[in-house]
């Protein structure tokens, strides 16, 4: 996903209409995703898989709807022509739909501090999937950035006795899913809508099992819960079709500031919502990772002013 840069139209392009739209957009999409812990503890007595089925089954009439609504047909029909286009989306699906199951299991089973962990850690990861695959090099103060994220989940594995894999696999998965969409790009809904499609004949022959077994929910409750199955697809697609139009607006600099919002939201969710607890061994743990996001953050800044 590519941004355009920032319309600087004035000293202060902070107030500049362009900045001001592609702000409420960021904010709009990761608060969205911040607060999905909530949605998805609306319906405590659907698994994980169940849920992610409907997710998928629900977002592709979702995303047909905004590919038709944004007229973006021609290019979808490109895209469901191209062999290679639709390998690297089937890995992306995959991906993707591994990212969707950790953390909805982990959101239903009380193990939403360590998902916020895994999407604090997220940047850095994606610093050091560039550093390894793409020969990215690492100004000095970045690698004491992720040295310093690396002994924050140590100290974890170290102290628990057990890697916190939980936070690993989201970040590893949603990682992945990002270096790969960014080494093919693909328009944004375009390539939700395919990817949805393509893991929809397993979702929906795993959801139709599960109701000839007796074992499905949707359709055999109240119709506010099924209200609410169904709007698992909204908040999978708008919070991208937001994002994107915050790239638009907003240089990729400036929308990775918003970025830490949605783990943040979802750390207080955890520790003031749901009681879970904030140990020493967590304060460790997140104050290298926050550390090395602000050190991070701060090196990024000082270069662009030279640049």
């Amino acid at each position: 996903m590519s941004a355009s840069s920032e319309t600087v139209a004035s000293p202060a392009p902070g107030l500049h209409p362009e900045f001001a739209t592609g702000a409420l957009y960021a904010v709009l999409a990761y608060l969205t995703w911040g607060l999905m812990p909530a949605y998805w503890k609306l319906v405590p007595e659907l698994s994980a898989p169940e849920l992610i089925a409907h997710r998928v089954v629900w977002s592709v009439f979702v995303t047909g709807a905004l590919v038709l609504a944004f007229r973006r047909g021609r290019e979808l029909r490109a895209t469901l022509t191209d062999t290679r286009r639709l390998g690297v989306l089937l890995v992306t699906a995959l991906l993707v739909s591994v990212n969707w199951l950790v953390f909805v299991w982990a959101v239903l089973n009380g193990h939403v501090l360590e998902s916020s962990l895994g999407y604090f850690i997220n940047p850095l990861f994606n610093v050091l999937l560039g550093v390894l695959l793409l020969k990215e090099r690492l100004r000095p103060l970045q690698g004491l950035a992720v040295a310093l994220a690396a002994a924050g989940v140590l100290n974890q594995g170290w102290q628990l006795q057990a890697l916190p894999w939980i936070s690993l696999a989201l970040a590893a998965s949603f990682g992945a899913y990002g270096l790969i969409r960014k080494l093919a790009p693909i328009e944004p809904l375009v390539g939700l809508t395919v990817e949805t499609l393509l893991l929809a004949p397993l979702a929906l022959a795993g959801l139709l099992w599960l109701d000839a077994q007796g074992l499905g929910h949707f359709g055999h409750g109240t119709p506010a819960r099924d209200l609410i199955i169904i709007g698992a697809g909204l908040i999978t697609a708008l919070p991208l079709l937001w994002f994107a139009n915050a790239a638009k607006r907003l240089r990729f600099s400036t929308l990775g500031f918003f970025q830490y919002l949605a783990p943040s939201v979802q750390l207080m969710l955890a520790v003031l919502a749901y009681g879970e607890a904030f140990t020493a061994v967590h304060a460790v743990t997140f104050g290298c990772i926050w550390a090395a996001l602000a050190l991070y953050t701060w090196d990024g800044r000082r270069a662009l002013r030279i640049a």
